[in-house]
């Protein structure tokens, strides 16, 4: 049975490789064609570095952009986890009570109107330009769909489950715990992974307006300096940083929904 069982996950890991190869494959094909219109057209790489000498920068400043991406990793990692937190006990007051959810929901969607980047100068004016102004504002960029996913996943409940339960003389706290959690969390990790990018845009926002390290500060001083290569480096980083906090979430929620039945719509 075990050899059956690593036989079929090394299957599935087989097929998820091979369901990434049409996005290797057009990231590869477009790389190629940067790199030789960048040298037909003689682009100079103060305006638009070939990839190869975004490579050669990354290559030669390595040890500087890992030490700007430790202070990014560092502030992301904090707020997505704050994010997740606040984000799952505001959806969970939001579903418990009626009157929470009227005075405390429209206030949780108004907070989305404003622009982050409006705010991030007044938090480096509250708490200073260290880590903490750049985690809040994680959280503020990142909690949301949290939000907004689970009161959606928390509000899915099957009914006559929920009658049933009732019927046998179950709280509310039991049927949020047994019954409504579990059957949210498909739609809390959906929102956990737009929340695991836009974690990482916060950073760089707060990084931008008042940091003293970490690569969005990097990108804000190479730009003024024409180290083009270096911001395009310091970008592919981000992405990377990015790609595999997304990565992390899927691989939780695969090992959360092992016994959860296909969702709708998927393959």
């Amino acid at each position: 049975m075990s050899s059956g069982s690593a036989r079929q996950r090394t299957v599935q890991f087989a097929a998820d490789l091979g369901s990434w190869l049409p996005a290797f494959v057009l990231t590869a094909a477009l790389v190629g064609l940067w790199e030789l219109l960048a040298h037909l057209l003689d682009v100079q790489p103060w305006l638009l570095p070939a990839p190869s000498e975004i490579a050669e920068e990354l290559v030669e400043s390595f040890s500087l952009h890992m030490e700007h991406a430790w202070i990014t990793l560092q502030e992301v990692t904090i707020g997505f986890a704050l994010a997740a937190l606040l984000g799952s006990l505001l959806a969970a007051a939001i579903t418990w009570s009626r009157l929470v959810e009227r005075s405390l929901y429209p206030i949780v969607i108004a907070s989305q109107t404003i622009p982050i980047i409006t705010l991030a100068p007044l938090l480096l004016v509250w708490v200073g330009p260290e880590m903490t102004s750049k985690v809040i504002v994680v959280v503020l960029i990142s909690f949301f769909p949290v939000v907004v996913s689970l009161v959606d996943g928390l509000r899915s409940t099957d009914v006559e489950m929920a009658n049933m339960m009732r019927t046998l003389g179950a709280s509310r706290m039991q049927l949020l715990v047994k019954l409504r959690l579990p059957a949210a969390l498909p739609y809390l990790f959906s929102g956990l992974k737009v929340a695991a990018i836009t974690s990482v845009i916060g950073a760089v926002v707060g990084e931008w307006v008042g940091g003293r390290g970490g690569l969005g500060w990097l990108m804000k001083v190479s730009g003024p300096q024409f180290r083009t290569d270096r911001v395009f480096a310091a970008i592919f980083v981000l992405s990377v940083a990015a790609v595999l906090l997304f990565l992390l979430v899927v691989l939780a929620e695969r090992w959360a929904l092992r016994h959860h039945g296909p969702r709708v719509g998927s393959g």
